[in-house]
């Protein structure tokens, strides 16, 4: 079954946007030395929380699905990205990150073997590691 996910982006002036999903509102903006006035996180650490969030979502199905006692699973999530390209300083390299490292800590009463295999199993299901992963097609259409 494909179900078809929609979230709107409004410009409200600076850096700042505001996205909505459903009845949430997240505010997009950039720190004060970028413009913004530091009412949101930005899009780089959106991207990132979206990554983290889920995973967390993902762990907390499979562990109920395979009956597994998770107390805890953290993750830690880092990613390096080149500011020379993102502002237009420089057309070598790419605008989004070269690198993203995730840390995870999984509390429960698993062997290591088993907390890799587990995560393991979070990752392949996770639709923002998959889409990270795999090129999804993107349609653009301009008004």
């Amino acid at each position: 079954m494909i179900k078809t996910m929609e979230i709107n982006a409004a410009w409200k002036g600076a850096m700042r946007v505001d996205t909505t999903a459903r009845d949430h509102t997240v505010i997009v903006d950039q720190p004060q030395v970028m413009g913004g006035e530091n009412a949101g996180a930005n899009p780089l650490e959106i991207f990132l929380f979206a990554l983290g969030g889920c995973m967390g979502t993902v762990a907390a199905i499979i562990a109920k699905q395979e009956r597994i006692d998770l107390r805890g699973f953290n993750i830690e999530i880092e990613g390096d990205v080149d500011i020379d390209f993102l502002m237009g300083k420089t057309k070598e390299g790419r605008a989004g990150f070269t690198e993203i490292r995730v840390i995870v800590d999984i509390d429960a009463d698993l062997t290591d073997e088993e907390k890799t295999e587990f995560f393991e199993r979070v990752d392949e299901r996770c639709p923002i590691s998959d889409n990270m992963i795999n090129n999804t097609k993107l349609v653009f259409n301009v008004t």
